[in-house]
């Protein structure tokens, strides 16, 4: 099938009628001139969780009584004019990875006691209460954000806005569902091999994998340096200013980078015009489905008639699947083993498998061996970011395909790492590593462009982000569900 290459009137949306459906800069703007409240926005989110959470499972944990006390509390601060800052009264979900005080954190896990206590919030919810936003509730994710799809033995399987019966992607596939759906205007994911981009890619919506420490985290992961927490949108603007929000320091992560000067707005709308920019399609060892690659060459076109150089080449990079392995499932392994004799038969068994073949019998000389593999790769991505200011790949090889499978029809494995190649390396790098939306299928999926930038280049990688969502419309598509 050949994959839409724009979009048909009944396909785009320009003004969404529902609050739900606004971005956040919009939805604040009419808080200030008192057209609406942060509660009328909270209730709009609310409505949109009742009409169809039902049908994707993306919520675990809903609140509608805090929630409306948030905004309430909100309403009062911009009716008296002192709003907290540029995003109070915005509503939002937590990946139930996130730490959330008085709500239970329950990481898909049977293993973990709802009682508690939940007494802290993690570094990105505490940046986020103290702003002023509106907690709806917390996103479903797989068991200890473990893969690349969205389902658990504790929680059930999570769809997708574009066909219920499609995975939403993972692990922050509740995250992205909710934010496609209206759930909440924006969520915090976490990210260790692809966990924002992924289901950012197969829902059309926009995360960005920040600079490692760009967003604190607490606790440390058991991923180790491999785990980010990054913000998730409908539009980049939107994701850059969560990202103001949240890459703020905190004291409990030795790690954290220092704060940023002023707002990752600031010249978001400068364009590509000059930028150096390598496309590669497949990384030099991937293979995607002719509809993804047919929208990534026409993205990479686009980039190149806003005045990019643009040039097709593969960065000199192996495929680290195996030291990546090494460094995920030793991680893995050290979760379930702190629940103590007998948690291996509690969890989900394709884990429980893959915690068996990489985690379990992997010493410490293959652990600084895969260690090696990393900074071999850091290297030669150091050097290629001399030549290039930004590398554009797919984020995915495939569009979404069935909820509660592992992989997709016919794949040859099904273990998540084979259909996400483009995703893990960047966090073996710690590179900033941005999903946006690049086109739809025959079949009406998400296909996602991913844009690449050098460490601690997030501002530049979110400005030719916009650059790109300024040039299209993918972003205004509507979701099957909504449609």
């Amino acid at each position: 099938m050949t994959p839409k290459t724009e979009l048909s009137r009944d396909e785009a949306v320009t003004a969404p009628t529902s609050l739900a459906l606004w971005s956040a800069e919009d939805l604040v703007a009419g808080f200030a001139t008192g057209d609406f409240t942060p509660e009328d926005a909270t209730r709009a989110a609310l409505a949109q969780i009742e009409a169809h959470d039902g049908a994707v499972n993306a919520i675990v944990l809903r609140d509608d009584d805090t929630a409306l006390a948030m905004a309430a509390q909100s309403t009062a601060r911009w009716r008296a004019g002192e709003p907290l800052g540029p995003v109070d009264g915005v509503p939002m979900t937590i990946k139930d990875i996130l730490l959330t005080r008085d709500w239970p954190t329950l990481r898909g896990s049977n293993l973990i006691d709802e009682a508690g206590p939940w007494d802290a919030d993690a570094p990105a919810v505490a940046r986020l209460r103290a702003a002023g936003t509106v907690f709806l509730g917390k996103n479903t994710t797989p068991e200890f954000a473990w893969k690349g799809v969205t389902d658990s033995l504790r929680h059930g399987a999570t769809g997708n806005p574009w066909g219920a019966g499609l995975t939403g992607g993972g692990s922050s596939g509740g995250a992205a569902t909710a934010v496609g759906l209206g759930m909440g205007t924006w969520s915090v994911g976490t990210d260790g091999g692809g966990s924002v981009r992924i289901p950012a890619s197969f829902t059309g919506t926009v995360a960005l994998k920040p600079t490692f420490g760009r967003v604190p985290l607490f606790p440390a992961s058991p991923y180790g340096t491999l785990a980010h927490a990054g913000p998730m949108a409908r539009t980049v603007r939107d994701t850059a200013l969560l990202l103001d929000v949240i890459a703020q320091p905190d004291s409990r992560d030795w790690a954290a980078l220092d704060v940023v000067s002023g707002s990752h707005l600031e010249g978001i709308e400068d364009g590509v015009a000059g930028l150096r920019i390598a496309f590669s399609p497949t990384l030099g060892y991937g293979n995607n489905d002719p509809e993804v690659d047919a929208a990534v060459r026409e993205a990479a076109q686009v980039l190149a008639r806003l005045g990019a150089d643009v040039e097709e080449i593969d960065p000199d990079i192996p495929d680290c699947v195996d030291a990546f392995h090494t460094l995920w499932f030793t991680g893995a392994a050290k979760v379930v083993e702190a629940f103590g004799e007998g948690a291996l038969e509690r969890i989900d068994p394709r884990l429980r498998q893959a915690i068996e073949d990489f985690g379990q019998g992997a010493s410490a000389s293959d652990y600084l061996d895969a260690t090696g593999v990393r900074m071999d790769l850091g290297v030669r991505m150091g050097a290629f970011h001399e030549d290039y200011d930004l590398l554009v790949t797919p984020t995915m090889p495939v569009a979404a395909f069935p909820v509660g499978q592992d992989a997709p029809d016919g794949w040859p494995s099904t273990l998540w790492t084979s259909w996400t190649p483009y995703t893990y390396p960047f966090n073996m790098t710690q590179q900033p590593a941005l999903s946006v939306p690049c086109g739809l299928t025959a079949d009406r999926r998400p296909i996602g462009l991913q844009i690449v930038g050098p460490r601690h280049a997030d501002a530049l990688t979110l400005r030719a982000a916009r650059a790109y969502e300024r040039a299209t419309e993918w972003h205004r598509a509507v979701p099957t569900l909504l449609s």
